[in-house]
């Protein structure tokens, strides 16, 4: 499903990730693992189209995804929820899982995907009204997920999804 080709990121001249080739099978889950400063947070920035590689190619679903903008590589089928949550604070719980759907036109899948992660996590559901800045941080983080889940996409990268 998706292939790193000898990836390669600089910020400036330092050096974040060095000629990684990865690649993770559809229908599976899989963890990057490794001490800080290692590169893993850079890899799925890159992938989301957030940090331009250096070199190397990203291909996912058998198409080259490395020069595209984050906006073509959520229409692809990839979702991305950043560490540090990064919901929307004066928006609604309801509105953050609405924003997530934003590219989807079928008005009652995004119906049945908004109940069905109200039923995953009833805690959004019953604050669903609230502002997200008034949430805990682990309620944040079920509304990133949540958020990034209603884009229904095919492929999900979580930096960090424990926290919170």
């Amino acid at each position: 499903m998706i292939e790193l080709r000898n990836l390669s990121v600089h910020y400036g001249r330092a050096i974040a990730v060095n000629d990684v080739s990865l690649s993770f099978p559809s229908s599976t889950v899989n963890c990057i693992i490794g001490s800080n400063g290692a590169g893993k947070s850079t890899i799925l920035r890159t992938i989301s189209g957030l940090v331009r590689p250096s070199s190397g190619q990203i291909v996912f679903e058998g198409e080259p995804i490395q020069n595209l903008t984050p906006k073509q590589i959520v229409e692809r089928g990839i979702a991305h929820v950043p560490e540090g949550r990064h919901v929307f604070p004066e928006l609604t719980v309801e509105e953050n899982l609405k924003i997530g759907a934003y590219l989807r036109a079928d008005a009652a899948a995004v119906r049945r995907d908004f109940d069905a992660i109200c039923g995953a996590f009833p805690r959004l559901a019953e604050r669903r009204k609230q502002f997200a800045n008034t949430l805990s941080g682990g309620e944040q983080q079920m509304l990133a997920i949540g958020r990034a889940i209603m884009a229904a996409p095919r492929l999900v990268l979580m930096d960090e999804p424990s926290m919170g």
